[in-house]
């Protein structure tokens, strides 16, 4: 069986769970950035839909989803990207992989003049999202992307983000599907280029080897730095950080999270093809 190996400074995070038998020796990923490239990205989510929609859901989809999607096909610049939001706003948010959307909408709840974009292909979490920032009148300020977040991150403008966030996205625990999980060298060139210098990234994780991962993607990459590692024990260091279902899934399956920030270091943004 693999193990949870310290990572330098890092060593701390010693709570995480063990890896499976079916993880590689030392519990970290064994690709290169070369490896993972817009050739052989691969999809990084499961299921599309779960249980069937009830009418009221199905008319969030119809007529809310509607307003609130955002149009691929019509280019911004950054100094316009605000200009998607029907309330002002002065800086812009993504969330990649929202879920049920917990998150993101006490994000919206609590940053009342941040805008905030949401990537989710589950229709299922989609639809609780719209129905929440319906109920809670958030709709100005939110927009949502029911796809891939990869044509996303390729649509918005260099330097408009000012925070992103990825939280317990799919762990894809055996190796063989291990190219598959989103956070990757790849997502981080995307990133670099739409985050502003000095810009946070923010992730987390209950399972130990993507962690692991995580953190050697972040460090060798030349535009990110981590800032800060903490586990859900501490967690209280970021009060801007709510807890949502999966992290209470994994406290109740004995499973500890483990939460990176990261910052957008300044300089050159990649190319076109980064």
């Amino acid at each position: 069986m693999g193990t949870s190996r310290p990572r330098g400074r890092f060593a701390g995070r010693t709570e995480l769970e063990p890896a499976s038998h079916d993880e590689l020796p030392g519990g970290a990923e064994q690709y290169s950035h070369r490896e993972v490239n817009k050739q052989s990205w691969l999809r990084s989510f499961g299921r599309r839909k779960g249980r069937k929609l009830s009418e009221s859901q199905s008319s969030l989809l119809s007529d809310d989803l509607e307003r609130l999607k955002i149009d691929l096909s019509a280019r911004v610049d950054a100094g316009r990207l605000a200009q998607i939001f029907s309330s002002p706003v002065d800086d812009v948010w993504l969330e990649i992989g929202f879920g049920a959307g917990e998150h993101l909408i006490w994000q919206a709840e609590h940053n009342p003049r941040v805008g905030l974009i949401g990537a989710e292909p589950y229709i299922n979490g989609v639809v609780s999202t719209l129905a929440a920032a319906r109920e809670r009148d958030l709709e100005d300020r939110l927009r949502i992307h029911p796809e891939d977040a990869i044509p996303l991150l390729d649509w918005l403008p260099a330097a408009s983000l000012a925070r992103a966030f990825m939280l317990f996205p799919d762990p894809w625990p055996k190796t063989r599907h291990r190219t598959r999980r989103l956070f990757s060298p790849f997502l981080l060139d995307k990133l670099s280029r739409v985050l502003s210098p000095g810009a946070e990234f923010r992730f987390a994780s209950d399972i130990a080897s993507y962690v692991d991962a995580a953190i050697g993607h972040a460090e060798a990459h030349p535009a990110f730095g981590i800032v800060q590692v903490f586990t859900s024990k501490d967690r209280a260091t970021v009060p801007d950080w709510p807890a949502t279902r999966y992290e209470a899934k994994a406290v109740r399956a004995g499973r500890s999270a483990t939460f990176l920030v990261m910052k957008r270091k300044a300089g050159p943004l990649p190319g076109p093809e980064g």
